[in-house]
């Protein structure tokens, strides 16, 4: 700990005197110490005498923040004056990982704060590990929404990110003998040095009430709940760039004239706070049960409460960039993109404000709605394509039930009208579902589509699902509207931050670091992958990363894994599709094998450890059954003293960005491996291929086009291929399925009790019996185990081969360049937004 004391009115640190001074910009050290020094006198946080890690963390950061703050106001000030198109971005999820190392590191700031609290008796990498993760987001949805954010700054492309204030998160997940346990994200439990709470930024958000019908026959939204939006701001700098742009968010307010005080003195505390409660919750935790009526109502508040406060701060900023406004002119000004179908009721709620307040006619309001949208679909799961309960949105947004109904019986119209032929296919494209009277629905994808100018999906292989099975009927009437749009993530916190030694080999081979902006670039270093010396930089940066992860993993689960062992990582949400259970299978298989060979034979077999990480969804429960075998497995596995030289399977807890930090970097082999079709895309399999990690994988998603990219000997293939995926469900059905010997015996092995007494019948079940709720392996684990055994064992042999392995694997890295963020966003403002570059001067 440094210790500090008051002499003169200076504090004194361990490093010596140095007198707070405000340097909202400083970059050199000196200046960079004077303004850590000044926030901890000046914005204190915590008792003045103390200076420890965790408060030099915040001083650090607020000093940050300043810089941040200055670039963020140039940037909002460039957008007004220039009165560019502007693009809003709404997502329920941004997993943003921490924030100090990405920020400095773009400002070019890294040493200078290094070197400063260096001076305070304290290492860079130490302070950044007291940042907790922002607790904004659970999987790909969320990191994709935040890399996107990184590249429109970077791009310096005028853009804005719009999502909630989540307090406690999804869960932070622990690992007990019971398996997961869920508890609250603690990460605005002091606060968050990042956010500007924007007190003169506050919008009203109603839910229930009535439709009132006045005279002249306009309708107006009346009575029912009333809650205040507030709205904090993050700054989200870009790469080399003076942009800074935001990612706004929404906290939910009830106001002190919700306060009853009569029933609080009355003894009734509980009801004198009841709106303060309602307010809380909806920015309580991400994604809350809905298994109940109260659960999807307050799901759907959520998803309006996003939607609601952001269309009226898009068109408050409209409206403050004219002194007369013209309607006409929204769509020229303003681009809306949905990420997927969370933010699906912003739709009605540009309709509802632009009718009701607006005054517009519904054609008019309906043009221009329909050139401001567009929509990114990121599933064909049928779970995921969220239906809502016409009874309850009815009940909750009373208006908005009308404008969707409304919305769909001119659709319905336009296709017989101009569509005749296709009027038999209305059933399954209509918005309003009543087909099962007793549970009527609203298909909030069907909204999406039809009232959206562009639909795209992530990945080639999802785009062309989408056009030729879910989206089909509609591709029939507007062939033009469906693109593709293959995902990407951001080189900078993937690459060049959490895996310093290997960026700096790139650029000294490529003899540039523009690859950090121009990714393609990184294709220059196929001319070396057989060159002797680069591949023993290669080797030893990949070891750094290595014993990184050793080190992490022993700290975080207890177990010591040998850096030499073939490292082995899938780490991903929870869900029987993505295979986690095929993965386990095969372990076990594996330690099977280990248990019956000689000693002599297991030295000839390559020594490997087998990381799985990633979250169960509390209420999902053969999710969490996986959860709880993987660490019933490794717990036998990694304690037999016969075997343990050669496996050990760890699962690693409360995955998120900056684990993945550590991860990502230290892996060799990575599993991406859902049943074909089923994954839009996937970004993690991005990550490792950029980081020189091998893909072990099925062809779906972005595997194929990174297949293609990286060349198929460099990727180990296995199982069904997505048009083959419907006959094997159909054979399976009818009995046709014969399982192969070792995927009995890897049952069978679990079963007998090889790993404890827990029964895993129920989730065994899932992979036996030909059909039935929950049975007849849908997800083809079976059908793809054989093919997956045969995988595993050419990347055992490849390893071997230390050469060829070290030329797979700069291979990998020099095929990523496709998958830069910066790519996809480009892709998306010219071919969808139509917005263009609006850089600070």
């Amino acid at each position: 700990m440094a210790k500090s004391e008051e002499a003169n009115g200076q504090l004194t640190f361990v490093g010596g005197h140095v007198k707070g001074v405000a340097v909202p910009c400083a970059r050199e050290e000196s200046e960079i110490a004077s303004n850590i020094v000044y926030h901890a006198q000046y914005t204190p946080h915590f008792y003045p005498l103390r200076f420890d890690q965790e408060h030099a963390f915040y001083a650090a950061a607020q000093s940050v923040r300043d810089y941040l703050v200055q670039r963020w106001n140039s940037t909002y000030l460039q957008f007004h004056k220039s009165d560019a198109k502007q693009t809003y971005y709404l997502s329920m999820e941004y997993l943003q990982g921490r924030a100090l190392t990405n920020a400095i590191g773009n400002l070019g700031i890294t040493d200078g704060y290094a070197q400063a609290l260096k001076s305070f008796g304290y290492l860079l990498e130490d302070i950044v590990e007291q940042e907790k993760d922002a607790a904004l987001g659970n999987g790909g949805l969320g990191r994709l929404a935040s890399c996107f954010l990184d590249s429109m700054a970077t791009l310096n492309l005028p853009a804005w990110g719009y999502g909630l204030r989540y307090r406690y998160g999804l869960f932070k997940q622990r690992i007990t003998p019971e398996g997961q346990e869920e508890v609250a994200e603690d990460w605005l439990e002091k606060f968050s040095p990042w956010e500007i709470v924007r007190h003169d930024i506050v919008y009203p958000v109603r839910f229930f009430g009535h439709v009132q019908i006045n005279p002249d026959g306009s309708r107006k939204w009346v009575g029912g709940e009333v809650l205040n939006a507030l709205a904090y701001d993050v700054p989200i700098p870009g790469f080399n760039t003076k942009n800074t742009i935001s990612l706004r968010l929404w906290e939910a307010k009830a106001s002190a004239e919700d306060f009853n005080l009569f029933l609080f003195n009355d003894g009734k505390y509980e009801d004198a706070a009841h709106f303060h409660s309602k307010a809380q919750q909806i920015c309580a935790v991400l994604y809350p049960g809905d298994a109940t009526e109260n659960g999807k109502i307050l799901r759907l508040k959520q998803q309006f409460f996003l939607c609601s406060a952001s269309l009226q701060d898009i068109i408050y900023r409209f409206k403050e960039r004219r002194s007369a406004v013209n309607w006409d002119n929204f769509p020229n000004k303003v681009a809306v993109q949905l990420n997927d179908t969370h933010p699906t009721l912003a739709i009605p709620e540009l309709m509802r404000l632009l009718m009701d307040d607006g005054g517009l006619s519904w054609d008019s309001a309906w043009d221009l709605t329909y050139k401001t949208f567009a929509y990114t679909n990121h599933t064909v799961l049928p779970e995921a394509l969220e239906k809502w309960s016409q009874d309850i949105m009815r009940k909750l947004l009373p208006r908005h039930f009308e404008i969707i109904e409304e919305i769909d019986k001119r659709f319905k119209e336009m296709v017989h009208a101009t569509k005749k032929d296709m009027a038999g296919k209305l059933p399954g494209m209509q918005i309003l579902d009543s087909s099962n009277p007793q549970k009527p629905v609203v298909r909030m994808a069907n909204l999406c589509v039809v009232s959206s100018h562009t639909v795209n999906g992530v990945a080639q292989l999802h785009s062309d699902i989408l056009k030729a099975e879910l989206f089909a009927d509609y591709v029939s009437i507007w062939p033009n509207k469906f693109q593709n749009k293959t995902n990407g993530i951001t080189p900078r916190r993937w690459l060049l931050f959490c895996n310093p030694e290997l960026s700096q080999i790139i650029t000294k081979w490529l003899k540039t670091d523009e690859w950090i902006t121009n990714l393609d670039l990184l294709s220059g270093l196929r001319t070396f992958a057989d060159n002797e010396d680069l591949q023993e930089e290669w080797a030893k940066a990949k070891l750094a990363s290595k014993n990184r992860l050793v080190q992490y993993v022993h700290n975080a689960t207890g177990v010591s894994i040998d850096p030499n062992s073939l490292f082995d990582i899938q780490i991903k949400r929870i869900h029987e599709y993505k295979r986690q259970l095929l993965n386990i299978l095969g372990a076990v298989y594996r330690y099977k094998k280990l248990k019956e060979m000689s000693e002599a034979e297991r030295q000839k077999v390559t020594p490997r450890t087998i990381m799985i990480g990633g979250k169960a969804f509390a209420t999902y429960t053969n999710a969490k059954l996986i959860v709880k075998l993987v660490n019933d497995v490794g717990a036998v596995v990694n304690n037999d003293p016969e075997t343990n030289k050669y496996l050990k399977i760890v699962f690693i807890p409360n995955y998120n960005v900056s684990v993945a930090e550590v991860l990502i970097p230290g892996s060799e082999l990575s599993q991406h491996i859902s049943t074909a079709g089923m994954e839009a895309s996937g970004t993690s399999n991005m990550k490792f291929a950029l980081n020189g990690c091998l893909i072990i994988g099925t062809l779906d998603g972005a595997n194929v086009e990174i297949r293609e990219e990286i060349g198929e000997e460099n990727f180990f293939l296995f199982g069904a291929k997505a048009d083959e995926v419907p006959r094997l469900r159909k054979e399976r059905e009818m009995g046709m399925f014969k399982p192969d010997p070792r995927f009995e015996e890897a049952k069978e092995f679990i079963k007998v009790g090889t790993f404890g007494s827990y029964n895993y019948a129920d989730l065994l079940s899932s992979l036996e019996g030909d059909s039935g709720y929950g049975r007849g392996d849908y997800f083809l684990v079976g059908h793809d185990f054989p093919s997956y055994l045969d995988a595993q064992s050419r990347v055992d042999e490849a390893y071997k081969d230390r050469k060829r392995w070290l030329k797979m694997s700069i291979l990998s890295t020099a095929g990523s360049g496709k998958f830069s963020s910066d790519r996809t966003i480009a892709q998306y403002a010219k071919q969808i937004w139509g917005i263009e570059e609006c850089r600070v001067p």
